[in-house]
């Protein structure tokens, strides 16, 4: 009897990836087996594929692919065995579930070393993924796969709001207009906000944040004139400069939640605007189990729709093309997918 095949991305090295035919890998006790239906390809990714990505968060040879969504194919041993033909997605960080930081509920935070779905484990640039059944969550029949596919950059997003803690009623504004500023924009509508603001240089992007929530959509320039007027100011470029304007744009007494991920050199916080404003500041790495929940429960409620995101879908054989546009700075280019 022949073997079932599965193809998948290989990158063997920095700048080095092939298509690859292998035998159908089966899921082993605690495991599920599932059917990718589409992936979406971050910035991340494109590190990965240049080399840029700190050795410590990253495992060559690797198959990328954090972001993604599926159909339960097949389960391992001790998994519920209901849960073939389930359409899904999973959390990405491998948590150990033990460690204190897990007990606490905060899973992106584990302590037991950094393992994430696509950077040192088997990602979703592939027909099938395998992952671990207590990392799956369940979705709705019918749910769009390209919008589901997106729930990772959702689960972050809601991470952001529940360290923010919106109340109607507030002033508040997202800094940057791409992938994690967008969804934002759609949570934080659904918060009843006095205004909501979108800061982005690229003024096609920050013109669509209108179409999913916002009030307004400014320059940083323009947005200079705003200083310390907003009670809430979530950060989701990672630019350089963008962690210390966007304190500068909260009231005094205010919440700054900043998501984007920040290179070495990026401009630091003052701390005596940060001591006199009395800000309170949080980050986000990642998204616990609860964010995650989060966000799949507004994707099933209709309160978050990512879909109009996904701007080009490409199959796996154009994976090259499909990571070239990722950051090649068209403003036309929104959200792309690989759907195997």
């Amino acid at each position: 009897m022949t073997a079932a095949l599965s193809r998948a991305i290989v990158v063997d090295r920095p700048g080095a990836h092939r298509l690859v035919e292998r035998e159908l890998p089966p899921p082993g006790p605690g495991e599920v087996l599932v059917r990718v239906a589409a992936a979406g390809i971050y910035m991340s990714d494109r590190e990965l594929y240049e080399g840029r990505r700190a050795p410590g968060y990253v495992r060559y040879p690797v198959v990328p692919g954090h972001e993604w969504s599926g159909t339960v194919e097949a389960v391992g041993a001790g998994v519920d065995p209901s849960l073939p033909g389930r359409p899904c997605v999973a959390e990405g960080f491998r948590s150990c579930g033990t460690c204190e930081r897990c007990r606490y509920g905060e899973t992106s935070l584990c302590t037991a070393g950094y393992a994430e779905t696509g950077f040192t484990e088997p990602g979703a640039f592939a027909d099938h993924v395998v992952v671990p059944a207590r990392l799956l969550h369940p979705l709705p029949d019918g749910v769009d796969p390209r919008a589901a596919a997106l729930l990772e950059p959702a689960a972050v997003v809601a991470a952001a709001v529940r360290a923010g803690r919106p109340r109607p009623g507030e002033r508040i504004a997202v800094v940057g207009a791409g992938t994690l500023g967008l969804l934002a924009v759609q949570w934080l509508a659904a918060s009843s906000p006095a205004e909501l603001t979108v800061v982005d240089p690229r003024a096609e992007r920050a013109v669509r944040a209108l179409a999913f929530g916002a009030t307004r959509a400014l320059t940083p320039g323009e947005a200079d004139g705003g200083t310390g007027h907003f009670d809430l100011v979530v950060e989701t470029a990672g630019a350089p400069a963008t962690a210390a304007s966007s304190c500068l744009l909260a009231r005094r007494g205010g919440r700054v939640v900043l998501t984007g991920m920040f290179t070495a050199g990026a401009t630091g916080i003052d701390p005596v605007h940060l001591s006199v404003s009395q800000l309170e500041v949080r980050s986000v790495f990642g998204a616990s189990s609860a964010a995650w929940a989060d966000a799949v429960r507004a994707l099933a409620l209709g309160l978050l729709d990512p879909a109009p995101l996904v701007t080009h879908t490409f199959p796996l054989e154009r994976f090259g093309e499909a990571l070239a546009l990722v950051g090649g700075g068209d403003p036309a280019t929104g959200k792309v997918l690989l759907r195997p």
